[in-house]
């Protein structure tokens, strides 16, 4: 993997890749698992690529691809409802790079990576589980899609892991949604350091070393609170309400347990 880039080729792709592609100016990436001939299984907000059902929806749909009216002979529709989706490689990159997901990497490749969302530091089961469990789940469904604790990214991750996030109220594992939550969070937390130093370039590097260290605790392959749940189980969990996943309005929540 490079320190800069996952870019790959489309000839190097195997089945149970977890591939992902940026949108318009990076605002996020739509990822998803490959399967082999040609074909992607990807989590939708109901057939929509990102969502929040909030006013958030008009940057996040802006930076989303132009869809052709014209339904790909190769690409599933939605079933059910679900939002797990079927499509050829060619609608799910919509025009963008194919990048590749990397586990099991070492800290000091994920610390040094600016922007979450592109590597793990949890180890990836192997090809034919994860393409099980893909297939699986586009057939029985992944819950309701949540921007920050369910989304395209936790769903690649769990074909990958099998790991879900059992507590309450913490964040998803996704490495997208730790970003865009440990920016601020680390310009927050660092203000108190001005009572310290009231040099830019110290702050800075305050700010810089929280968001880094939010980003490292809230990796999947760090975190305490995973649980290894097969896809049957999951399924069969949320089916008879031992799972809740719920959608959001204008606040957000995560997969909770019920004792």
């Amino acid at each position: 993997m490079g320190l800069l880039s996952n870019r790959i080729s489309k000839e190097s792709l195997k089945p149970g890749d977890h591939i992902y592609s940026w949108r318009t100016a990076y605002i996020y990436a739509h990822h998803g698992i490959y399967i082999g001939d040609d074909k992607v299984v990807h989590f939708t907000r109901r057939g929509q690529e990102v969502g929040t059902g909030t006013v958030l929806d008009v940057l996040l749909l802006s930076s989303g691809p132009a869809r052709s009216t014209v339904p790909c002979p190769n690409c599933t529709m939605q079933q059910d409802g679900h939002g797990v989706i079927l499509s050829c490689l060619n609608c799910f990159l919509a025009g963008g790079i194919l990048y590749r997901f990397e586990y099991a990497v070492n800290p000091a490749l994920f610390l040094a990576k600016v922007r979450g969302g592109t590597c793990t530091l949890a180890v990836s089961d192997s090809n034919d589980i994860v393409v099980h469990r893909a297939k699986y789940l586009l057939e029985n469904g992944f819950g309701c899609y949540n921007v920050f604790k369910n989304n395209c990214e936790d769903f690649a991750i769990y074909c990958k892991t099998g790991l879900l996030i059992v507590d309450q109220g913490t964040l998803g594992q996704s490495g997208q949604a730790a970003s865009i939550i440990g920016g601020p969070l680390a310009a927050v937390l660092s203000t108190p350091t001005r009572l310290v130093t009231t040099n830019i370039y110290g702050m800075a590097a305050t700010a810089v070393g929280v968001y880094c260290a939010s980003r490292y605790a809230a990796d999947i392959g760090m975190r305490r609170d995973v649980v290894k749940v097969s896809a049957e189980d999951l399924t069969r969990r949320l089916a008879t309400g031992l799972l809740q996943v719920i959608e959001p309005q204008i606040s957000v929540a995560p997969i909770q347990a019920i004792q």
